[in-house]
């Protein structure tokens, strides 16, 4: 049986590790659909067009280890923007998405265009400024030279980018919880995901 869990949300707002665990908890396979974006975002970066890098990327290509960087999330943004792009990565979404046993997708579409019809919607957000201190803590424990006020400018750059798109912008679907972090520890903001999904899995037994 097929049990899809579509999480959306900003950079930062904590939807990645959420969507983890939630898959963890209950079984369900995972796809950062973030990373497709990444790898294609990477591919551009080497000299490929971006329609057709997305038209041959392959799963091995997601567990590159180097799609985390910032200057590779700048160009997954850039060519998230593009329709034809999004439009040749939509079916390998689709099709992990109602793969048997569970699924859960993370990204910024899944709930509005990937998944219209998953059995849980959530959208993961928090403020701008804590998301860039969340990022900026990142960076800086990986020795990047950045500072406190050019992350925050990343991050409302591209949250712009995501949301004034033409195709498939950033939004919570109109059926979509919406789960606030500011306030909480990836503790607390976990254990209301899983809340929210126990309610809506059927019962076994």
């Amino acid at each position: 049986m097929s049990f899809t869990v579509a999480i959306d949300g900003p950079a930062a707002a904590g939807k990645g590790t959420i969507s983890k665990g939630v898959a963890a908890h209950f079984g369900f396979a995972h796809l950062d659909t973030g990373l497709l974006y990444r790898a294609v975002g990477r591919r551009t970066l080497d000299g490929m067009e971006p329609v057709a890098s997305a038209r041959a990327l392959t799963a091995e290509e997601l567990e590159q280890g180097d799609l985390r960087t910032a200057q590779i999330a700048q160009a997954a943004s850039k060519v998230a923007v593009i329709p034809d792009v999004r439009t040749a990565l939509v079916g390998f979404q689709r099709a992990f998405a109602r793969r048997p046993g569970g699924a859960v997708l993370d990204g910024r579409d899944i709930g509005t265009v990937i998944c219209p019809r998953a059995e849980v919607k959530l959208f993961v957000t928090a403020s701008a400024e804590v998301r860039a201190e969340r990022r900026y803590l990142e960076l800086n424990a990986k020795g990047a030279d950045v500072t406190r006020d050019q992350v925050l400018a990343d991050v409302r750059e591209r949250d712009a980018r995501d949301a004034e798109r033409s195709t498939a912008p950033m939004k919570p679907a109109e059926d979509a919880i919406l789960l606030d972090t500011s306030e909480l520890s990836i503790e607390a903001a976990l254990a209301q995901a899983v809340a929210l999904v126990e309610q809506k899995r059927p019962a076994t037994g």
